[in-house]
């Protein structure tokens, strides 16, 4: 993991330009240009009210009020981490002309992937706070929020550099992530407040997955104005070390069989 941080750090000018790149080239050729990186995550919010506040209204309580702003505050941070895991797992089989290039780093191509949705979900973000402190929700805590940015970025990472470093030898990673994370969404607190879990088995089940420590961070720091999930979030920032720590290993144990997986 060391190792990563260094190689990261010796390469940070090579990540800038690769993620300026990518961003360039997503709103390449297009009317709105990089706009949409504000459109986006408006059109987002606006189609999941629509299902889920009009053609299968989710139960809401007063904690969840105004609910699109509820549900928009967890998806915001949800895009981040799916985009990032279902790009990753691919972004080495996709660069292998890069990768079979000697002194190339392949850990940077991970690394661009995520850092490029981190941007995103940070152009996303002000549209939330504005959103947010309109309608009075927005409290001091808020400024808690970098921290909770970076234990997902931990966690993000790690994910990410793992199932890519896989997904050049297992090819299939790609067609069943996807239905994994459709679960992982509906398992986590973000159509609906955890309170509504109880102290039954769903609300054990659900200390259990990190990424819902991260979104409750959210929804208190943002959403509810006070936050005291440290705990929980500790806990998350443990498992991303941890995810970061097994995905280096993985990705820096299958290095030198990349050039022929691609």
């Amino acid at each position: 993991m060391f190792r990563l941080i260094q190689v990261l750090l010796r390469y940070r000018a090579l990540i800038a330009s690769l993620v300026s790149r990518e961003l360039k080239a997503r709103y390449r050729g297009s009317v709105l240009g990089f706009l949409w990186s504000f459109a986006n995550p408006i059109l987002l919010l606006v189609t999941y009210t629509l299902v889920f506040m009009i053609i299968l209204p989710m139960k809401q309580t007063p904690r969840m009020e105004p609910y699109f702003l509820f549900f928009f505050t967890g998806l915001l941070p949800w895009t981040w981490f799916t985009s990032s895991l279902l790009e990753g797992s691919s972004v080495l089989i996709a660069g292998g002309n890069l990768i079979k290039k000697v002194l190339f780093p392949a850990e940077v191509l991970p690394t661009v992937t995520v850092l490029t949705n981190m941007v995103q979900f940070l152009i996303g973000l002000p549209i939330l706070l504005v959103l947010l402190a309109f309608a009075g929700r927005l409290g001091p805590d808020a400024v808690l929020v970098p921290l909770v940015i970076i234990v997902q970025l931990v966690l993000t990472l790690g994910a990410t550099l793992f199932l890519s470093a896989l997904t050049v030898h297992f090819r299939d990673i790609g067609n069943i992530l996807g239905h994994v994370l459709q679960l992982w969404f509906f398992a986590t607190p973000i159509l609906y407040d955890v309170e509504l879990l109880g102290d039954g088995t769903l609300r054990k089940l659900e200390r259990f997955n990190p990424l819902g420590h991260i979104i409750i961070s959210y929804q208190q720091m943002l959403f509810h104005g006070h936050f005291d999930h440290w705990r929980g979030l500790a806990g998350a920032f443990v498992a991303g070390i941890v995810a970061l720590a097994v995905g280096a290993f993985i990705f820096d144990r299958l290095r030198d069989t990349y050039a022929e997986g691609v």
